[in-house]
């Protein structure tokens, strides 16, 4: 008997562990095989970025921002550019602004792969909040200091987009083309602060009963157990409100 016992004990030991690299945990975790660190499946949905790393604690998602989708802001010698026309988002009459899409620029999200709440909630900047699943930049409901996006709905293309004076193409409402080929429950991306962002729909429905932050907690598709996570709507603040609700990581070009 005691023979037996002894060798019970290593064997339950083994299947803990077993179970415990099996779990729904979502962290990254340490590929025995090579020492690296892996990278989230659900991070890989990011099919826009240029790369995706992680150290243990945050991600680095490189990206081009150009979408994936044809838009009037392309040059006109791009195989993407797509002449555009008539109403915009809000039924507005599209205006094109001067500003062309980059084919040149960089941008480095940073992100935490274990997102927390944060005390302080602090204030989304004025630049990209966070990445879309595309690699396009999420920016907030300001055109500028306090200033509403009234006036820049007009300048939205086909698929409710536009460039800033620096040429990045960013979305500060729905991204139509996402929600129109993923689905408008669908995972749209990423917040610094690394909750994830979802469409205007949950459960077949619209969303309702969002938070302050523009979010609430429960089970998605890709987090069974549950997470806080943002959702897009067709009305102010679209993507976030009163700020991140989790300690945000850097983004930079």
């Amino acid at each position: 008997m005691k023979k037996s016992s002894t060798f019970l004990i290593p064997i339950s030991a083994i299947l803990m562990i077993f179970a415990c690299s099996n779990s729904d945990d979502d962290s990254s975790v340490i590929d025995p095989s090579t020492g690296s660190t892996t990278v989230p499946e659900v991070y890989k949905k990011i099919y826009g970025a240029t790369s995706i790393t992680s150290d243990g604690t945050y991600l680095t998602i490189k990206t081009n921002g150009q979408p994936d989708h044809k838009s009037v802001y392309y040059p006109t010698t791009n195989a993407k550019y797509e002449n555009f026309s008539g109403t915009t988002y809000g039924n507005y009459t599209f205006i094109k602004n001067p500003n062309t899409i980059s084919l040149t620029n960089a941008y480095t999200f940073k992100i935490p792969v274990n997102p927390v709440v944060s005390a302080t909630h602090a204030a989304t900047p004025l630049a990209a909040i966070g990445v879309s699943i595309n690699g396009v930049p999420f920016f907030n409901q300001y055109a500028g200091p306090n200033q509403p996006l009234t006036n820049e709905f007009q300048s939205f293309d086909k698929y409710w987009g536009h460039p800033t004076a620096t040429s990045m193409y960013h979305y500060h409402v729905e991204p139509l083309y996402l929600t129109e080929t993923k689905g408008k429950d669908a995972l749209m991306g990423f917040l610094l602060d690394g909750f994830p962002v979802y469409g205007p729909e949950e459960n077949g429905a619209a969303v309702t009963g969002l938070d302050v932050y523009h979010g609430h907690t429960g089970a998605t598709v890709d987090y069974p157990n549950g997470i806080y996570h943002y959702h897009i709507t067709n009305s102010d603040p679209y993507i976030n409100g009163n700020g991140f609700y989790g300690t945000a990581g850097t983004f930079s070009n």
